[in-house]
């Protein structure tokens, strides 16, 4: 068999030229002329026994070859992917350079490659070095006062309205006179020592009691979503329902009991408990991000293809799309206030995307140069722990696909690349 010629080319991609000699073709066209005949039967022949001759005055020679391409095309690209250990990714570019019957086949194959890690750089030594912080009194003590927050009572109180209250009120949004667009809303509660609302609109509402009106002006934001009101006076119509005062529960025995602790003590031990776990993993998560930016920095690799960094900003697209819908927004008015066009975003997400490339590859070489793998044991032991975490009838026959097999074993390699990566560079120390 003629070897195929290979060469690197422009945009991350790889070039195969292939000549197939008549006689390496032999066995496809003999499969492609069964195959027509198999599929429009020839008067006089069973379907696939017709003789070669048969078939060639009746679908014509031209038809056999083209109908044999395919698979030789198919079997010697995959076949030269094998042998060379290329790693292409999407679909390939294929142009055929000569087909004509009685002749070799001559046809090129071009497509992108993964990209790899040139250099490595030296991760051998301690990289990063972080402090994790110490939790004081003052932190559980914040920590406990948001449970009790958590836990307060809204009371109805005959009684004009204090920065620590709450008032139910129902409240109108005019602009020239006219109701704004969502500008109407009743039995709206506001939290008056919050300071999420529009600025200066609680100190308004300061000293209101039940059942008293009050229409005052007040500037939206400049960044806010709706452009054509943004930076706008708006008159505010408001009429309180009630007024609350919110009585925090006092920490004592029974507070404690409630979540679960005997004493105050015990839950106060509980609260730094978490927080020293909770600072330990921010820690962690920081000096990691560090690391790998570190490592990247000193690392090289080849040309990465565009059909990856598109991919990427795609996936960073719709994370981020996702999340805005997450927290109740509305995704056109969410790149207003951005102030960009989807294009524009996805334009800026390119830097990111082509990091998220290289941490990938980079993570891939170590664990390929320090020899990690993943035992089937080990496999076996993570898929019947997903399994029996779900019970989704597809869910469930996905999961036990060849295909997430090969999905999960990259994840854990990568997982355990990242855990040797930390023992090796990252150093953490209490204050």
């Amino acid at each position: 068999m003629t070897e195929p010629t290979i060469k690197n080319i422009s945009g991350a991609r790889v070039e195969l030229q292939f000549s197939v000699s008549p006689e390496e073709a032999q066995p496809y066209i003999d499969q492609a002329a069964k195959d027509l005949q198999s599929n429009k039967p020839i008067k006089g022949f069973r379907p696939g026994k017709a003789p070669f001759d048969a078939i060639k005055a009746e679908f014509g020679e031209m038809r056999i070859w083209e109908t044999a391409l395919e698979r030789i095309v198919r079997a010697k690209y995959v076949h030269a992917l094998l042998e060379k250990k290329i790693e292409s990714i999407g679909s390939p570019e294929i142009q055929v350079d000569q087909l004509v019957p009685g002749q070799d086949i001559r046809f090129t194959v071009r497509a992108p490659i993964m990209p790899s890690a040139d250099r490595i750089a030296d991760y051998d030594k301690i990289i990063v070095k972080k402090e994790i912080p110490s939790i004081d009194v003052t932190a559980v003590d914040n920590a406990v006062r948001e449970l009790q927050k958590m836990r307060r009572k809204e009371v109805i109180a005959d009684i004009p309205a204090t920065k620590e209250s709450m008032v139910e009120i129902n409240m109108e949004m005019k602009k020239d006179g006219v109701i704004i667009e969502d500008g109407t809303a009743n039995k709206y509660r506001v939290y008056l020592s919050e300071p999420h609302y529009i600025p200066g609109f609680t100190e308004q509402l300061v000293g209101m009691k039940r059942g008293e009106e009050k229409t005052f002006d007040l500037e939206l934001p400049k960044e806010h979503y709706n452009k054509s009101l943004a930076g706008k006076p708006i008159a505010f119509t408001i009429k309180v329902n009630d007024v609350y005062e919110l009585a925090l529960p006092e920490v004592d025995t029974a507070f404690a009991e409630e979540l679960g602790f005997t004493t105050v003590a015990l839950l106060r031990e509980k609260i730094e408990e978490n927080m020293r776990d909770e600072a330990k993993q921010r820690a962690e998560e920081s000096a990691e991000i560090e690391l790998l930016e570190t490592l990247i920095k000193g690392s090289s690799f080849s040309e990465i293809p565009e059909l990856l960094v598109n991919e990427e900003v795609r996936r960073m697209f719709n994370e981020l799309t996702q999340s805005a819908e997450a927290q109740g927004m509305n995704v056109t008015d969410y790149f207003s206030q951005l102030k960009k066009t989807p294009d524009e975003i996805k334009l800026d997400m390119v830097p990111r995307a082509l990091d998220r490339i290289k941490t990938a590859v980079l993570i891939r070489a170590i664990g390929k140069k320090e020899g990690i793998d993943v035992t089937d044991e080990e496999l076996d032991t993570e898929v019947d722990r997903i399994l029996e975490a779900t019970k989704e009838p597809d869910l469930r026959e996905r999961v036990s696909s060849p295909d997430y097999r090969d999905y999960l074993a990259t994840q854990m390699k990568n997982h355990k690349t990242i855990e040797l990566l930390r023992e090796k560079t990252i150093e953490l120390t209490s204050k």
